[in-house]
């Protein structure tokens, strides 16, 4: 059978929204006719992944379809019901076609984990591994409920990081456009009447032309090599070794270093805290807490830790191995898992490593901003200079 999307109109007038299962269009029309609706719209789902959603929707969107899945199974609906309430309610196409298809896999004796595991680009592996352990324990709904908040607490940390330099973002682009407009229009104009008067130069001022002509013609240069520089750093970190060169790099930075290894931390103590309380094996909650860390070499220190755990090494030692984990949480883990408390254990080196991002993007932001600033007035001021020294100059000659 083919899921269909209709809206038809009653015998009262009103107009009805919903999804119905049928062979044909034409079954479709005479089901709704024998309910005593008359079709006006009459769209089939696709029942296959749709083309949009291959590389997996959006974190914001994935958390709202969460969080409506969830409420809704604990509402008491059936899984089918609760497919279908989505699709209705859900306004984009894609997502209508990708709930679809996990719709009629259900229909077809698949388990929701199993239906959802036939779209792995959609869902990650966190995702399925949560969603198989609440059906494995009867406690869907709270899972789902679980991991909407996981999903939603993540994605504002990541929204918390990226407005952090937006104002950084919008000074420096200011300050190049700005610069470049003085290099490019308003020096050449005032060279010209400087070289008329024919009087010697100062040295800033010779050299603040000097750098006009040569960016007037090397700025096409400019932009086309940081194009193709852009292109071949994007080229070379598909390749694991430079990706993982990179995000060693990256660790040694100060301030920012600490600050991409508490990011990762979080993300995966707050991964592996929702995949332990919800009753995943570690080994399973260890595979997918991993494939969320996105440093290089943590994310392989975290696989490491998951080969050192299934020979029976306890989890505490397996993280120090590394030495990117920081002491705290192998601390906290090796008393979680003497007392019982893994999740519990977790969940507050997620919270405590959170706090410190926020922290530090906020020490980060506070040095960054006024530095921006200054330097950008520095610019400005050495470009006025060159221009009102040759001025002085001739106030000078005249009296």
């Amino acid at each position: 059978m083919a899921g269909f999307k209709y809206e038809a109109v009653g015998d009262d007038g009103h107009l009805v929204k919903g999804v119905l299962e049928a062979d044909t269009p034409r079954q479709a029309r005479l089901s709704l006719r024998a309910r005593g609706l008359t079709a006006v719209t009459l769209d089939a789902l696709s029942g296959g992944a749709p083309r949009a959603w291959r590389a997996g929707p959006g974190a914001a969107q994935l958390g709202v379809l969460t969080r409506e899945l969830a409420t809704l199974l604990n509402a008491g609906l059936t899984v089918e019901r609760t497919l279908t309430a989505c699709i209705e309610h859900m306004e984009s196409h894609a997502v209508r076609q990708l709930l679809a298809a996990v719709r009629a896999d259900v229909l077809a004796g698949l388990s929701l984990g199993q239906a959802l595991a036939k779209q792995p680009r959609a869902f990650p592996a966190i995702y399925l591994a949560l969603v198989d352990s609440g059906e494995r324990s009867g406690q869907l709904g709270a899972v789902m409920l679980r991991l909407a908040d996981y999903l939603d607490n993540r994605q504002r940390l990541r929204q918390k990081v990226g407005l952090a330099f937006v104002y950084p973002a919008i000074v420096t682009t200011v300050a190049v456009l700005v610069v470049g407009g003085l290099l490019t229009y308003v020096v050449p104009q005032i060279a010209g009447v400087f070289e008329d008067s024919g009087q010697p130069l100062p040295w800033l001022t010779r050299a603040l032309i000097a750098l006009s002509q040569w960016f007037a013609h090397a700025w096409p240069v400019l932009v086309a090599g940081a194009a193709l520089a852009a292109l071949a750093v994007r080229r070379a970190l598909k390749e694991a070794r430079w990706r993982r060169f990179v995000g060693e790099r990256v660790l040694r930075v100060p301030v920012v270093g600490r600050m991409v290894r508490a990011l990762n931390t979080a993300r995966f103590a707050a991964s592996l805290a929702i995949l332990v309380g919800s009753g995943v094996p570690l080994l399973s909650a260890l595979g997918a807490a991993a494939a969320v860390v996105g440093n290089v070499p943590m994310r392989l220190a975290a696989e490491e830790a998951m080969r050192k755990v299934r020979e029976g090494v306890s989890l505490a030692r397996a993280l120090s191995h590394s030495g990117l984990f920081p002491p705290m949480m192998v601390h906290l883990v090796a008393s979680g898992e003497t007392s019982g408390q893994l999740a519990a254990m977790l969940e507050r080196v997620a919270s405590q490593q959170a706090l410190e991002v926020e922290g530090r993007i906020s020490m980060l932001v506070t040095l960054l901003e006024p530095a921006l600033i200054l330097a950008m007035g520095a610019t400005v001021l050495v470009i006025v200079l060159a221009i009102l020294l040759p001025i002085f100059d001739m106030n000078q000659l005249v009296h």
